[in-house]
């Protein structure tokens, strides 16, 4: 068995699920609220249903790796004018993935030397897959916490020089996992200038991008962020990018990577002997989910309506504020975060995520410790029972 495997800590949904086992049984009389997992809810867009009925005799060849001409050109078509820029070449620049997440694993693969003392930077918290990523491509993680005076951002500066010299690649999360902070263009330009001077690629993930509240100021992707700042080869740099939460898809497994040129021929190199084709089904119910884009103003409004409904009742009792995007609440607990969503587990039957389970332990810290998560994913009136159990909880449990 190869060695690195037990480098692998359990997935944060292992922990919970053992930790609820010593919680008491909830009262029978109360329907399980779930804001735990990031499991979009709302009913996939008919186009998307229409378009797989229409095209299941895809069923019978072959996918290209390389991806559908079709959908290459409309992911392209898609960045550029969600992001007001020229669309990339899909050509070179873009190639269609299995969700986001099976990307982000397979192309530290492809960008990891093997080196023993080669470092994969990523904020802590962090999801998990990019320390999976690190530790399976023979690097070590870096963590950057993510502290609550940079609005829950990682502080790049606190990286020492000798760090980012062994630095091979950067994991950002914009809109973040689990705070949901927006990076701003001029953090940006701060790691476009460490890439150039150590070298590093920069794989930002950005799946959360299209669920945000403010329509006049969508969230700034990395492609976006270089190409206003005249880096238009995208230099060492790829965003990834997924149906799943933009378009209520997650089955579906579809995404995309997009960026440098000439990362991503070595990335479609690997994908070759990898096997990760996407079936020419999907194929065009991703083309027809790009091309529109009113489901997803829709989807976006669903979101406003449960945060709009559900942040007041949470920040009478918790230490919490509006995300700047995605849909999870970051909230702050008057206990240990694990003690907390066992006792309310046993007390509401409501299950929310310790945000301890989300992080490791470092530079002295866990900076996930005394929060949790919430995921408002579910329809809007289970959101709302479950916010005023847990308010309720608080209060009767914590009141001064």
């Amino acid at each position: 068995m190869n060695p690195k495997l037990r480098l692998l800590q359990p997935y944060p949904f292992e922990k919970l699920r053992a930790l609820l086992a010593t919680a008491p049984a909830p009262a029978t009389e109360l329907t399980h609220v779930n804001l735990s997992i990031g499991e979009p809810k709302h009913a996939t867009p008919a186009l998307v249903n229409e378009a797989i009925t229409s095209h299941l005799s895809g069923l019978s060849a072959y996918p290209p790796t390389k991806g559908d001409a079709l959908l290459r050109e409309s992911i392209a078509a898609w960045i550029g004018r969600r992001y007001n820029m020229p669309a990339p070449d899909p050509q070179t620049q873009v190639l269609p993935c299995l969700g986001s997440r099976e990307a982000l694993f397979a192309f530290a693969q492809t960008v990891l030397d093997g080196a023993s003392d080669s470092l994969v930077i990523c904020p802590n918290p962090f999801y998990q897959i990019y320390e999976g990523a690190a530790l399976l491509g023979g690097a070590q993680p870096y963590y950057v916490n993510a502290v609550p005076e940079r609005n829950f951002s990682p502080d790049w500066s606190a990286v020492p020089a000798h760090v980012w010299e062994k630095t091979q690649l950067l994991f950002v999360c914009s809109p973040g996992n689990p705070a949901g902070n927006v990076m701003p263009e001029q953090e940006w330009a701060v790691l476009f200038e460490l890439s150039d001077r150590y070298g590093f690629v920069i794989a930002s993930d950005e799946c959360y991008s299209e669920i945000y509240f403010d329509d006049a100021q969508p969230p700034v992707g990395v492609l976006q962020a270089a190409y206003k700042l005249g880096r238009t080869d995208f230099k060492n740099c790829v965003c990834f990018s997924s149906l799943s939460k933009r378009s209520n898809v997650p089955g579906m497994r579809s995404g995309f990577v997009a960026g440098d040129a000439s990362l991503l021929e070595s990335f479609l190199l690997y994908r070759t002997y990898h096997g990760s084709a996407m079936s020419p089904v999907f194929s065009a119910a991703s083309t027809a989910a790009w091309n529109d884009e009113a489901h997803v103003e829709q989807n976006r409004a669903l979101y406003k309506a449960k945060f709009a409904a559900v942040y007041p009742i949470l920040a009478e009792v918790l230490d919490v504020k509006m995300p700047d995007a995605s849909f999870y609440l970051w909230a702050g607990t008057p206990v240990a975060d694990p003690d907390f969503v066992r006792d309310l587990f046993g007390a509401q039957h409501v299950t929310v995520l310790p945000g301890s389970y989300l992080a490791r332990e470092a530079h002295g810290v866990n900076p996930g410790a005394n929060r949790i998560r919430l995921a408002l994913v579910a329809p809007l009136d289970q959101c709302v029972e479950g916010a005023q159990r847990i308010a309720r909880f608080v209060r009767e449990r914590y009141a001064s």
